[in-house]
C-alpha cells in the first residue's frame, strides 16, 4: 500500500503523465538552493518547466510524496544506461529526488527512497546510485540512512546501494500498490 507518515497527512505513489501539472509547479516551487542540489547545478524556471514536461515519460519511474493533496517531494528512478526491452531497468539504475524544504525531516525522503529501491528491485536492478554534491548533507545522510556505500570524489558523492534479487511477494506487493497508486492518480485528476 501507499506510504504514509502519522504526522504528516501524505502519501507517496507512483507518478503518471496526468500527474504532469503538479510536477511542473512542484520544480517551480524549489526554492534555489534545493534546485541546485537536485540538478547539481543552478537551473531557471522555464529549464524546470522543460525537465517536468519531458520527465513524466522519460524510460523509468517517477514518485511523489504528497502532503494534503500537493506534491512536496519528488523521486525518479532512471536507468543507467539504455534498458533491455520489456519490464527491466537493467542492472544498474540512478535515483534521484528532493523534497521541499519546510516538508523536510517528515520521512518524505525516507518514503521515496524507499519506494524507488523496491520498483529497481522488482525491475531487475541491483546496483541503485545515488548522486549528490558533496555539500548536500541532507541528501548523504539520507543515502547513508538507507544503507548506501558514500564515496566523495571531488564536489560530488557517489551512493551505492546493492539490492537483493525480487521474490514473488515483491513483485505481487508492488503490483498491489500500483494499482492503488493508479486508482488515487485518476482521482486526483
Amino acid at each position: 500500500m501507499p506510504d504514509t507518515h502519522p504526522t504528516l497527512h501524505s502519501i507517496v505513489r507512483r507518478l503518471w503523465p496526468n500527474d504532469g501539472p503538479a510536477v511542473e509547479s512542484y520544480f517551480l516551487r524549489l526554492d534555489p538552493e534545493t534546485r541546485a542540489n537536485r540538478f547539481m547545478g543552478a537551473l531557471s524556471d522555464a529549464a524546470a518547466v522543460t525537465y517536468a514536461r519531458n520527465a513524466i515519460n522519460a524510460e523509468g519511474l517517477m514518485f511523489g510524496s504528497f502532503v494534503d493533496g500537493t506534491l512536496r517531494g519528488l523521486g525518479e528512478l532512471r536507468p543507467a544506461s539504455a534498458p533491455p526491452p520489456g519490464f527491466v531497468l537493467g542492472t544498474e539504475a540512478e535515483a534521484a529526488f528532493a523534497v521541499e524544504k519546510a516538508f523536510r525531516r517528515n520521512g518524505l525522503g525516507q518514503a521515496l527512497f524507499r519506494r524507488i529501491a523496491a520498483a529497481a528491485r522488482n525491475r531487475g536492478v541491483r546496483d541503485l546510485h545515488v548522486r549528490c554534491l558533496a555539500w548536500n548533507r541532507p541528501m548523504r545522510g539520507l543515502a547513508s540512512k538507507v544503507g548506501a556505500s558514500l564515496r566523495i570524489t571531488g564536489g560530488e558523492a557517489d551512493g551505492a546501494l546493492h539490492l537483493a534479487r525480487p521474490t514473488p511477494a515483491s513483485l505481487w506487493q508492488e503490483g498491489v500498490t500500483e494499482a492503488v497508486d493508479f486508482t488515487l492518480a485518476l482521482t486526483a485528476a
